[in-house]
């Protein structure tokens, strides 16, 4: 753990932890992952947090004891049992009297052995998004590491289209692109990767199936590298033989819907706005029916986080914001188009991450 990755990790837990007044609370438990990471630097696959004004106290198992040390600033407890067993003896101790927890994230069972254990007189208070409203948006440093990922999510395409072959298998296409990945230093996918060719294509959210890729036909391909802990996301269009007219009046129409949403992206308008000027686009070409999901999504230490882009979200789109611009239309039993690039919100507008051509390629 570097000096400064400590420095910004304190900063975070103490804006977090000036916020708890405001929500009528002494301390807030921290059980999602994500969340974790980004208030500690810590990776493990087990832990819970404990944050009030004056203190935080990561609590994990032995298996983390080196790991934690050396990416943890804050006290870490080791528990050799159950992690909330441990946590409410610290609670107990700190005298406790209002404590959050993450309504959105909480098991069940946890929340029940919390239930029973924790001082009658405590209230237990439901706490939604409350360290997720301030990822949204993203400080430089963080935008540096969507950039590299967005850098290596395209890199590892270009890489496994040089390995395409006639009658290549969705699966094997995918596997491809998730090893070409790997190469290049990501983590993992920051999701399943999507290849769906032909009618398959009509599925939004498609998994490779054991078929060779229908030729001639549509190949949509949406993809994200893991990168350092930061997701990437994007889709890109292929056909395999000649365009058939239908398919590319389709492919124009949602190409200008993705445009025009890009360009209502700025600060200060809402993420109903960017998903309103995508419909608006779609709805003059006739295709509104076929649009059947959100414009975009946020995105950082998770695939899929606030602010939802859209219809009627209210959510004002700040400076830092990282955001996700991917518009689809879908015909059960033809084929599918979505295109979608990776994009910060800046005052004047958005920088757009993603450096690979919009261009519907033509595979042999």
């Amino acid at each position: 753990m570097t000096t400064e990755a400590a420095g910004a990790y304190e900063q975070r837990r103490a804006l977090a932890a000036a916020a708890l007044a405001a929500h009528k609370l002494d301390s807030v438990l921290i059980t999602h992952l994500p969340n974790i990471r980004y208030l500690t630097g810590f990776t493990g696959s087990n832990a819970a947090l404990l944050l009030t004004e004056t203190s935080a106290d990561l609590f994990t198992d032995p298996r983390y004891t080196i790991q934690a040390a050396q990416q943890v600033s804050c006290r870490v407890r080791i528990a050799r049992g159950p992690l909330l067993e441990r946590l409410v003896i610290r609670v107990a101790k700190l005298r406790i009297r209002r404590l959050g927890f993450e309504s959105t994230h909480l098991r069940y069972d946890q929340h029940a052995l919390l239930a029973e254990r924790l001082p009658a007189a405590l209230k237990f208070r439901p706490c939604a998004r409350f360290i997720e409203n301030f990822r949204m948006v993203k400080s430089e440093a963080e935008i540096d590491l969507i950039r590299k990922s967005v850098i290596t999510n395209s890199a590892a395409l270009e890489r496994a289209l040089a390995s395409f072959e006639p009658g290549m298998r969705e699966t094997a296409f995918a596997a491809e692109i998730d090893y070409r990945s790997r190469q290049l230093d990501a983590e993992a996918p920051a999701f399943e990767t999507i290849v769906a060719s032909g009618a398959r294509a009509a599925l939004p959210h498609a998994r490779p199936a054991p078929v060779a890729m229908a030729q001639p036909g549509v190949v949509l391909v949406d993809m994200g590298a893991l990168q350092a802990g930061y997701c990437s996301d994007m889709t890109r269009m292929f056909h395999l033989g000649k365009v058939p007219p239908r398919v590319a009046s389709a492919y124009q129409a949602t190409l200008d819907a993705q445009l025009a949403a890009i360009a209502a992206v700025r600060a200060g308008v809402t993420a109903g706005d960017v998903d309103r000027a995508a419909r608006k686009v779609l709805k003059s070409a006739g295709l509104a029916a076929h649009f059947v999901h959100s414009t975009g999504h946020g995105l950082g230490l998770e695939i899929h986080e606030a602010p939802r882009v859209g219809a009627g979200d209210r959510t004002v789109l700040q400076a830092g914001m990282a955001l996700t611009v991917e518009p689809g239309v879908y015909f059960e039993g033809e084929f599918g188009i979505r295109i979608e690039d990776t994009v910060v919100v800046t005052t004047a507008g958005c920088e757009i991450l993603t450096p690979t051509s919009k261009d519907l390629r033509v595979l042999p």
